[in-house]
């Protein structure tokens, strides 16, 4: 294992493994499978860099379920713009669903906000928010987060599907920057 990584211009160092990372997305997946087991969930995964935890997450539930996927917005490099861009919609009915959205990292919680109120025009039952990483001291709005698997400082981290410009999604551990050229 790495301890110390070079994405781009950035080195990052080891913030916490694979192993510790699947054991929490176990116990995540264990809480969502016994508080939702008999509400048929559709699990609406935030891409790009949710697909790994939505992978792993799924993987662990137990009961048969459905998931789709959309695409949005904030960040150019490695900040966010405040700016939130819905790139690829949502196709499916959810009027009257459970819908589990399935997000990698809320920061400042303005692209979550923008994505529950877009939700809430198709009609819901109810929206879940789960969530791999959450930075309680960057949230700008009130949210809601019922599942997390941890809560971290305001670094800027890679690793597990989180990039930095594009690279650095495929390292099985995450990774928080030290030091840019």
């Amino acid at each position: 294992m790495n301890t110390v990584v070079q994405v781009k211009d950035k080195k990052f160092a080891l913030y916490i493994s694979e192993d510790k990372i699947q054991a929490r997305v176990k116990e995540v997946a264990a809480q969502i499978d016994e508080d939702l087991r008999k509400k048929n969930p559709l699990f609406v995964v935030v891409l790009n860099g949710s697909y790994v935890f939505a992978a792993d997450l799924l993987r662990n539930i137990n009961f048969p379920c459905e998931i789709t996927f959309v695409r949005m917005s904030s960040y150019e490099g490695d900040h966010s713009t405040g700016e939130v861009k819905q790139v690829l919609g949502l196709n499916e009915n959810i009027e009257g669903r459970t819908v589990v959205i399935v997000e990698d990292i809320i920061e400042s919680g303005c692209t979550m906000k923008e994505m529950l109120r877009l939700l809430g025009t198709k009609k819901p039952k109810e929206v879940y928010i789960t969530s791999l990483f959450v930075k309680p001291g960057c949230l700008k709005v009130d949210l809601k987060i019922d599942y997390r698997c941890f809560d971290i400082e305001n670094d800027f981290i890679v690793g597990y599907g989180l990039d930095y410009n594009q690279e650095g999604r495929n390292l099985p551990h995450i990774y928080q920057v030290i030091e840019s050229n």
